[in-house]
């Protein structure tokens, strides 16, 4: 009787209990999402405020006389600030009363803790003193991001260089720690610091010599204060008195102290450059998390590996094609050491050949900017410009890279070119890498980023590692199909640029997983690419020091190809290439997985539409 009361009491309650929940209005939709927009700006700009490095960037100049903090009680802080925000957001916000965009920006905003919750677990695994770190990066901010309008804005520079010193002697903190814990960068890497930092610190007012970067960058801003009437002589001898005496006073000291550390701990870092997984503590499992959060996908080291051979292989049949219309008799790999050696492909290693070298990719530019409206609806407005790399972190056979304009466009993106070599930047490969890091590759995804609107401030200056580096591998061969890469050798450095790419997806792994060294990592790169001996060694030095990060490139590049190959399929003469680029460009830089939904998203309406 028990048993048959309480069957009838479940019936009952099933009856009359709760109904599934009433889909939400079209109107309550707008209104929470609309919501959850305001209510993420206002926590982006309160966590923006933490940061006076990033306001520079974005060319704002509240806290301008301050640098960011970077000791581990800063981790510590800003992974609770982020844990309680995205609390407070789960509470106050039901994803399923969103819009389609809303509910990207709140699976965004959480996913970022869990990146955040990631790489907390191995703070003290990242190696800091390597090739462009914080003693290169800092000086760098100063001379090329803090903008000077005005006395105010030099007073702040003045201001800035305690600062710059206190964050240099932080970021030491951290390498000492680190080295605690057994994580020693290769030795390589000591040595390249040591260099760094004495030429930052080289010259006056430090000591006899030529004006020092730094200082000559100060002198300049004040003269043209001075030149344009902002202040007179006894203000800009006032100020270049404050400036001499923070950086003698404050910077030299702390790079003293960086120096000195990295010359008597060099003795305890390993001569032979391996990988995570020899070198790190915990460093299988540091690489591990570094390929997720790098590629965004579940892809494993193995898997990573064996698809750069197969892209190899599928990219030196495509080599055969060229070497074969050029006419050049030999073997694929006589033709690498031709294309790597042959004077033809060099400038003078002079001024003179450095500047052809950015007239060079500025024609590039100028060429491709007018067909970019066929294939784009979305352009930027920030203005791009072309420059060397400052002497004190230029490096022989460096990678070009990008930094982006302030949102409003009143600081330009650039593209850098490392220029101290011109043997090892061949003039066959730099019309890819304009595209690729010009347009329309990480400027135009950049600025395009930067200046979206209808979207929550934070998606605007999102990075995604796949998605960026992939977006600007897949212009390299979008540009071919615009009708680009007249010359054959120039097509050739397409692939060349392609398969570095495919070469990074091989010694990555092999490095960090598989337990290669330096050298066998270069072998297998010269053996299969024309990249110059030098760019070669210093890429593999710098998959050394930065697990995962090169990984990304071809990653990111296949998806989005796959996507495209996907709508074009599906849409049939409803694609549009503008359409499609529009939709990977208008959403900001996002994970492989939320961009792949994004797409399919825009493919199901466009067939609504047609």
């Amino acid at each position: 009787m028990r048993l048959m009361f309480t069957a009838g009491l479940m019936a009952l309650v099933t009856a009359c209990g709760p109904t599934a929940p009433v889909a939400p209005t079209v109107e309550e939709v707008a209104k929470a999402s609309a919501d959850l927009t305001v209510w993420l700006d206002a926590e982006y700009e309160e966590n923006l405020l933490t940061s006076p490095i990033s306001l520079t960037f974005q060319g704002r100049k509240e806290h301008n006389s301050e640098i960011d903090q970077y000791d581990e009680a800063e981790i510590d802080r800003q992974l609770a600030w982020r844990r309680a925000s995205v609390a407070e957001m789960k509470e106050k916000f039901d994803p399923a009363r969103l819009d389609e965009e809303s509910r990207t920006s709140f699976d965004l905003w959480a996913q970022q803790l869990d990146m955040m919750e990631e790489g907390a677990k191995f703070r003290r695994a990242p190696y800091i003193f390597v090739k462009d770190g914080p003693h290169v990066f800092l000086p760098n901010f100063m001379i090329s991001f803090h903008a000077v309008a005005d006395k105010a804005d030099m007073e702040a520079y003045v201001a800035r260089l305690p600062e710059m010193a206190r964050a240099i002697d932080q970021v030491l903190e951290g390498a000492k720690l680190a080295a605690a814990d057994g994580n020693h960068a290769p030795r390589f890497a000591y040595d390249q610091s040591l260099d760094e930092s004495r030429n930052v610190i080289k010259g006056a007012p430090f000591g006899p010599g030529a004006d020092s970067p730094i200082w000559a960058d100060a002198k300049s801003e004040i003269k043209t204060l001075l030149d344009g009437g902002k202040i007179n002589a006894d203000e800009a001898k006032a100020l270049e008195g404050a400036a001499s005496k923070a950086l003698v006073e404050s910077v030299k000291p702390a790079y003293d102290r960086v120096i000195a550390w990295l010359e008597a701990d060099r003795a305890n870092t390993p001569e032979l450059a391996q990988g995570a997984g020899q070198l790190m503590k915990d460093g299988a499992a540091y690489y591990n998390v570094s390929l997720k959060l790098m590629t965004t996908t579940d892809m494993t080291a193995e898997q990573i590996h064996e698809l750069g051979l197969k892209e190899v292989t599928r990219i030196h049949a495509e080599m055969e094609k060229i070497k074969e219309t050029v006419g050049f008799k030999g073997t694929l790999a006589e033709f690498f050491v031709f294309m790597r050696t042959d004077p033809q492909f060099h400038l003078p290693n002079t001024d003179a050949g450095r500047a052809q070298y950015i007239k060079m990719a500025e024609g590039y530019l100028a060429d491709i900017q007018g067909k970019l409206p066929q294939y784009f609806g979305l352009m930027p407005k920030a203005p791009l410009v072309v420059k060397r790399v400052e002497a004190f972190r230029e490096e022989a056979g460096g990678a070009q890279h990008y930094f982006p304009p302030t949102p409003d466009g009143s600081r330009p993106g650039v593209f850098y070119a490392h220029l101290s070599d011109m043997n090892a930047m061949p003039t066959y490969e730099l019309e890819t890498i304009t595209y690729h890091e010009g347009n329309p590759g990480h400027h135009m995804q950049i600025a395009i980023a930067q200046e979206l609107t209808g979207i929550p401030k934070f998606r605007t200056q999102y990075g995604s590692t796949a998605y960026q580096e992939g977006w600007g591998l897949y212009t390299e061969t979008l540009a071919k199909e615009m009708g680009q890469y007249a010359d054959p050798y120039s097509d050739y450095g397409r692939l060349s640029a392609e398969i570095w790419r495919a070469i990074r997806l091989v010694v990555d792994t092999g490095l960090h997983s598989k337990g290669w060294g330096e050298e066998q990592a270069v072998k297998y790169f010269l053996d299969n690419s024309s990249v110059p001996e030098a760019a070669v060694r210093s890429e593999i030095r710098r998959y050394i020091v930065w697990p995962g990060q090169a990984t990304a490139y071809k990653i990111g590049m296949i998806k989005i190809q796959e996507l495209r190959a996907q709508a074009q399929k599906e849409l049939g003469d409803k694609f549009t290439m503008a359409g499609f680029h529009d939709t990977v460009l208008g959403g900001g830089a996002l994970p492989l997985p939320v961009l792949e939904a994004r797409v399919k998203r825009w493919v199901e309406k466009t067939k609504t539409a047609a």
